[in-house]
């Protein structure tokens, strides 16, 4: 895909959606990265539904530390991996206390050294939460990415250096979000919805669906 087709489909997605930003529901840095977090392997209406609860109750590091390990599965028992999920948390918090002030690090190595916490979860918190221009590649932004040819790669990390690469600097802090949506609604697994698609006729896929 050449650049110039690159620009008209980020242009189109930016026209359809021009404040995009995640669907995951939160009111605080904190909150974000903890439904991020929750958010691995389970949908963001998963999510939402345990968090809204959840977040009512604690919304800060102390108080989810102090809400304990038993009573956060319980909030959290819902979503997939919680047992695990609710460990992460638990310590997580612990250290944004005691070495953060309670405060969410912008910085992606600080992030990164949080339990659960990986580069997707980094990038997302980066993104969301501080606006810098980072990528989190999930399956969805993977799909599209490969199948319109906007920034194919084998693997996340390739798609995502990819992305880095040759979007240009005026989309970079909104793609995930716009490409992320797309996969979610339009750009599906299955059976992509192309006769909904304002990019149809930009996308390289060999194999449109007629509808």
């Amino acid at each position: 895909m050449n650049k110039e087709k690159r620009h008209t489909m980020l242009s189109r997605l930016q026209a359809e959606n021009p404040q995009p930003t995640t669907e995951l529901q939160y009111n605080s840095e904190f909150e974000l990265l903890i439904a991020v977090m929750l958010s691995a392997q389970a949908t963001d209406v998963s999510v939402n539904k345990a968090t809204g609860p959840l977040f009512a109750k604690a919304n800060t590091p102390a108080a989810i530390y102090a809400l304990g390990l038993r009573d956060l599965k319980e909030h959290i028992k819902t979503i997939g991996l919680f047992n695990t999920k609710a460990e992460n948390v638990i310590k997580t918090c612990r250290i944004l206390i005691d070495e953060h002030d309670s405060k969410v690090p912008e910085d992606r190595t600080l992030l990164e050294a949080l339990p659960g916490v990986g580069r997707k979860t980094a990038n997302v918190v980066l993104n969301t939460a501080f606006g810098h221009p980072t990528i989190a590649v999930d399956t969805h932004i993977f799909r599209v990415s490969n199948r319109t040819k906007l920034a194919p790669g084998k693997n996340v990390r390739q798609v995502e250096e990819k992305l880095l690469k040759v979007v240009p600097d005026e989309f970079k802090v909104n793609v995930h979000h716009w490409l992320i949506l797309h996969g979610r609604y339009i750009c599906v697994a299955r059976t992509p919805r192309c006769g909904a698609c304002v990019i149809e006729d930009l996308c390289e896929f060999k194999d449109k669906v007629s509808t």
